[in-house]
């Protein structure tokens, strides 16, 4: 009886961080639309709504969201666009369609465009239950098969070929969304001599201490962090100012010194905007990496400690 309420519970959160799972319901209807949330809340989910496609697209744009429970036909983006669309610029959202008996669209149709799967009007209660703890399931089964791909096994942070998908597809947002995408890269100052004197297991306390510090200094759900390689680190950080992207860095070499059992060592980080190259995500996001690797390392030649912004040739 205790393992099922245990497995009832972890449906109702998300397996990683034990936030609530969050669903964005979208119908035309606002009866419908009560209903279903209604439904999705008794649960145990959170439910938010939205009138349309366009309404919708601006919330998976500003909030977070597991799911998304939207109909098909609907005035203006219908539900088959907004499924598309939230599928190639927000993958990470599952998306299940309601249709009517007299459906236009066929169970292939929906699934094509990236609907994890559909239900049809009027929603019969306990399959609609079923479905989304299907496509919730398999949602925590995809992330735990990303966390053995993709996470750091020491820090428990991403790993690089995490940042390397991530950064792709960071970029290609950033441009498509017009808005500014900032990478900080981190180094330890003086870890190889720290490590040489006090040893391994020491070494990789700093590491996994320094991880910390960059979990508690950073936007959940909005900016990525990731062991780029040996004692180097970094974040994205999106939709923030010049000064803003700086502020984070600044509040990551004081976080070190403040917290971290460090002896002699500090931090030196880079910090750089994507540009646009022109040349697609993929250029994009190796200059972007240059750039903060520059930057990076004047604040190293400049006897470490410090943050330095990439502007241009020189590193301010």
């Amino acid at each position: 009886m205790h393992a099922i309420k245990t497995k009832t519970a972890m449906e109702k959160t998300d397996s990683d961080s034990g936030r609530p799972v969050r669903i964005l319901v979208v119908d035309d209807e606002p009866g419908v639309r009560e209903v279903i949330s209604d439904i999705v809340e008794s649960f145990g989910y959170e439910a938010s709504s939205a009138s349309g496609g366009e309404e919708a697209l601006s919330m998976v744009n500003r909030e977070r969201f597991d799911l998304v429970v939207t109909d098909i036909q609907m005035p203006g983006i219908s539900g088959i666009d907004l499924i598309e669309r939230i599928h190639r610029s927000r993958p990470e959202i599952d998306l299940i369609a309601v249709t009517g008996f007299n459906m236009e669209y066929s169970y292939t149709d929906v699934i094509r465009v990236g609907a994890s799967d559909f239900i049809t009007k009027p929603l019969n209660v306990n399959e609609f239950q079923a479905k989304i703890h299907r496509v919730l399931r398999e949602r925590r089964m995809r992330a735990d098969l990303e966390r053995l791909t993709f996470r750091d096994e020491l820090t428990d942070l991403c790993n690089r070929r995490y940042f390397n998908l991530k950064g792709l597809e960071e970029v290609a947002r950033a441009r498509r969304q017009e808005y500014p995408l900032f990478l900080i890269l981190i180094d330890i100052d003086h870890f190889k001599k720290y490590n040489d004197h006090f040893g391994h297991q020491a070494g990789d306390r700093i590491l996994k201490q320094l991880a910390e510090v960059i979990h508690i200094s950073v936007r959940n759900d909005v900016d990525s962090s990731f062991r780029y390689g040996g004692d180097e680190f970094g974040v994205l950080v999106p939709q923030v100012s010049c000064i803003q992207a700086q502020c984070v860095a600044e509040r990551l070499r004081r976080k070190y010194l403040e917290l971290v059992d460090r002896e002699d060592t500090s931090l030196s980080l880079g910090v750089a905007e994507s540009v646009d190259t022109g040349l697609g995500p993929e250029s994009d996001l190796r200059v972007l990496v240059q750039h903060a690797d520059k930057a990076l390392y004047e604040s190293k030649r400049g006897g470490g400690n410090r943050v330095t912004l990439y502007s241009g040739d020189k590193a301010d």
